[in-house]
């Protein structure tokens, strides 16, 4: 009888070995791959960030990620702080148990301004306005006859002259009953500046 009883036992504890191996080969419950399961909280979502297979996930919305989302970011979660690190973004929270980090896209728009709109500097840097023309409909000449106009109360018959320099127009309108002509100081921005009566004895 002793020996049934340790031939029994005997076959017994390979019996029980091999059924732990086969319950070691199940597969983990959805969610928890590589052990970690994944809490239904951060609204993890993919097949791995920022490649598939790895350990990373992003995060969708819900009530404990909302606070943390970005239009200029993706948001992430990880299952340890040495994971959410090495993705180099900046770490925001921790929620049951995961890291997460918003992942800036800033990096996305590089090279834009090679095909696309200038950065902001050169935009600001570019010219607000365009050159008025000298003579033609709306032109210094044409607002410098309202200027006279306005200011003699009287009729602008025409151009006398206009002389050019760097730093400004001179244009002389003669104006009617004038015995010389009234001349503005003009700019190029389409600013009128001076205007005065040019005595024969000066400017002619």
């Amino acid at each position: 009888m002793r020996k049934l009883a340790l031939i029994s036992v005997a076959l017994a504890l390979p019996l029980a070995s091999c059924g732990g191996e086969v319950a070691g080969d199940e597969p983990l419950p959805e969610g928890e791959a590589d052990g970690f399961a994944w809490p239904v909280s951060v609204a993890a979502f993919g097949d791995g960030y920022p490649a598939a297979g790895d350990p990373c996930m992003r995060l969708g919305e819900s009530a404990a990620t909302s606070n943390y989302l970005d239009d200029s970011a993706v948001l992430v979660g990880c299952p340890t702080a040495v994971q959410a690190g090495a993705l180099g973004g900046e770490i925001v929270a921790e929620i049951d148990g995961v890291t997460v980090v918003s992942v800036s896209m800033g990096d996305a728009n590089v090279g834009m301004s090679e095909n696309g709109p200038p950065p902001p500097e050169a935009a600001a840097a570019a010219p607000t306005s365009r050159a008025v023309a000298i003579r033609g409909p709306n032109s210094l000449e044409t607002r410098c006859a309202d200027r006279v106009a306005a200011e003699t109360g009287a009729r602008v018959i025409g151009t006398n002259r206009i002389e050019e320099s760097e730093a400004a127009i001179a244009i002389y309108v003669n104006v009617d009953g004038a015995a010389a002509p009234w001349r503005c100081l003009a700019y190029r921005d389409g600013t009128i500046g001076e205007v005065m009566f040019a005595s024969s004895e000066g400017d002619l």
